[in-house]
């Protein structure tokens, strides 16, 4: 169990030395979450979060370079106001620890976390963030398993496919899950968040620092939708998870569900139906838990046990699949997604039709 008492560091400057700190040495200047304000040659500022997770250390790794570069040339193009999340976690390597929330799930209310002190942090973050009026927010993301490099968004205005689209073309719109840092931002200004590859890629870093500096570079939004042939939109649909008590393993006979070796190398693709995901030793039953959007239970709509092998029952397409184990405990197996449908000419359903 770790000390749950938050304060968030406000900061107007880098302390010296920040910038030579790998995100496992942070602890040894921040004594926590902190908030570090910039100046630049525009006022609004850009929002950046890293380190939302402790072992998704690839944000930091951007955000260390590009200031870098403008520590040589003195001033940013735009203010930049730079989050770093979970330094106690990073310290270990972790996503999270022991006895703390996952600091994605608390940027709004829900259920049971209202109290929360990680909560109740964010929410000053927000506040803080809102009284110096966003440009837009950017919440930086490793995962651990093969996935492309990719934005979600919360919104469907065209600022905000902007904003994902000068990422990656491939765009995922979602409502769930609640509580990420995209989800509150995306009411004050354009928001995404970016998934990077797997941590300690020097691509991904070179990525997220070559986005950052883009839209440091932006003066405006283009005031025209985005194009439909410049993005390839998906919506998550339903999020998939191993109940507690089932055991799995990859490869492995001896558990609840044996997934394939590989499982992460169906990430992205469209599925057709009869699609075998592992084998299931003991049950009749699918040993999973897949709620759609309004946190109805859906498995049977999407999986089913056929001659012993764990099957989709219908064409989707999984992102975020992993062999990380801890990962899939902490987080989830999955998430399911089809090509959104309303996206034509370049003019999606708007955010306030789609609810």
């Amino acid at each position: 169990m770790h000390d749950l008492n938050l304060n968030l560091n406000v900061l107007d400057g880098l302390p010296a030395g920040l910038l030579e700190l790998q995100a496992r040495s942070l602890h040894t200047l921040l004594s926590g979450p902190t908030l570090i304000h910039l100046p630049g040659r525009r006022p609004e500022p850009l929002f950046v979060s890293v380190l939302l997770h402790g072992d998704e250390d690839g944000g930091w790794e951007a955000m260390r370079r590009l200031l870098r570069r403008y520590d040589e040339r003195n001033e940013l193009p735009r203010a930049l106001s730079l989050f770093i999340g979970n330094v106690e976690a990073a310290r270990h390597g972790v996503r999270f620890l022991e006895g703390q929330a996952d600091y994605n799930r608390v940027w709004e209310d829900h259920s049971g976390n209202e109290n929360l002190p990680e909560r109740l942090l964010m929410r000053q973050v927000v506040s803080e963030m809102e009284a110096r009026g966003l440009f837009a927010a950017i919440d930086v993301h490793n995962n651990s398993g093969l996935n492309p490099h990719y934005g979600c968004v919360r919104h469907l205005d065209h600022e905000h496919l902007h904003l994902a689209a000068l990422f990656s073309r491939t765009v995922v719109f979602f409502r769930t899950p609640i509580g990420v840092q995209t989800g509150a931002f995306a009411e004050l200004c354009p928001a995404v968040t970016i998934e990077a590859g797997k941590s300690g890629q020097a691509h991904g870093v070179e990525h997220i620092l070559e986005f950052v500096d883009a839209v440091l570079h932006l003066s405006q939004w283009p005031d025209h939708p985005v194009a439909e042939h410049d993005v390839d939109l998906f919506h998550t649909v339903a999020v998939c998870k191993v109940p507690e008590p089932v055991s799995f393993g990859f490869g492995e006979s001896d558990t609840d569900i044996e997934f394939l070796r590989n499982l992460d190398h169906l990430n992205f693709r469209e599925l057709p139906a009869g699609t075998t995901l592992g084998r299931i030793h003991g049950s009749k039953a699918v040993p999973l838990d897949v709620r759609d959007e309004g946190g109805e239970d859906v498995t049977a709509r999407f999986f089913r046990v056929h001659g012993g092998e764990l099957q989709t029952t219908l064409p989707v397409m999984p992102s975020m699949l992993s062999v990380n184990a801890t990962a899939i405990r902490q987080d989830c197996l999955c998430y399911l997604m089809e090509r959104y449908p309303g996206f034509h000419s370049g003019r999606p359903t708007s955010a306030s039709s789609i609810g």
